[in-house]
């Protein structure tokens, strides 16, 4: 089993990053994300990851959302947000994917999933469910949502 590490905001995850920007997807970058974030060193990063050895083999964005502007659920209430999570083609196959949805899953909230790069079957298979598409609050999203075990929809 993988750990989960929650990756800082410094040169060394931007060096880790541009390894994703050399093999991963280009729709998946987060580089310019990271290194807009360096400024402050002090906030807590949304950025975590899966080292194998020394190298960064899977990360993904991971977030609070407050669900106030274009509510998701009734009522609304914060949920996490999943972005652009991918693992490098030479780790995949792994179960690297899986325990990175598995952390984000033990902070037993909603979570909200943007499917990219054709990862709606990914993302099903851990049990996220179609969320109903709203055109101002998704645009050209494809979003998915999983809900905690007892958790009730009042939608």
């Amino acid at each position: 089993m993988a750990e989960v590490k929650n990756l800082a905001i410094n040169y060394k995850t931007v060096e880790d990053f541009k390894k994703f920007r050399e093999y991963g997807a280009q729709e998946l970058q987060m580089t310019k994300e990271l290194e807009g974030n360096m400024i402050d060193a002090d906030i807590n990063s949304p950025f975590y990851g899966i080292y194998v050895g020394d190298n960064l083999a899977a990360r993904m964005c991971l977030y609070t959302k407050e669900d106030n502007n274009q509510p998701i659920f009734d009522p609304p209430h914060e949920y996490m947000v999943i972005w652009k999570l991918e693992v490098l083609e030479k780790y995949q196959d792994k179960g690297f994917g899986s325990e990175m949805i598995d952390y984000a899953k033990s902070f037993k909230m909603p979570i909200k999933a943007i499917s990219r790069q054709n990862a709606r079957p990914f993302f099903e298979k851990h049990g996220f469910e179609t969320l109903k598409y709203d055109i101002e609050r998704d645009m050209a999203d494809d979003p998915l949502v999983w809900y905690p075990k007892g958790y009730v929809l009042n939608q």
